[in-house]
């Protein structure tokens, strides 16, 4: 199963709770309060997943590997064309 059929069934399955608890449709009779924490539920989710979507991009920005092998070797690279491109006649 892929992520997104993951995530899509996940979404459908809170879905229809939350319609069966905030509608009433299989007639459970769940008390009042439950109902009224019910409705908001999504935008309760929403907030959530936002914020740990931000902490999860936070965390893997501050955690970022720095790679100085890459960067020296890219550097040399570099160097290699624009050599390359001056014995070919062009001015940098």
């Amino acid at each position: 199963m892929t992520k997104l059929a993951e995530w899509l069934f996940g979404i459908s399955v809170v879905g229809a709770l939350w319609g069966v608890v905030t509608f009433d449709l299989l007639g459970l009779r769940l008390p009042a309060a439950w109902q009224e924490v019910a409705w908001p539920m999504p935008v309760y989710l929403l907030v959530a997943f936002g914020c740990y979507s931000l902490a999860t991009v936070g965390y893997r920005v501050a955690t970022f590997n720095d790679c100085e092998e890459a960067a020296r070797e890219l550097q040399e690279q570099i160097q290699e064309a624009r050599a390359d491109l001056q014995r070919k006649g062009l001015r940098f």
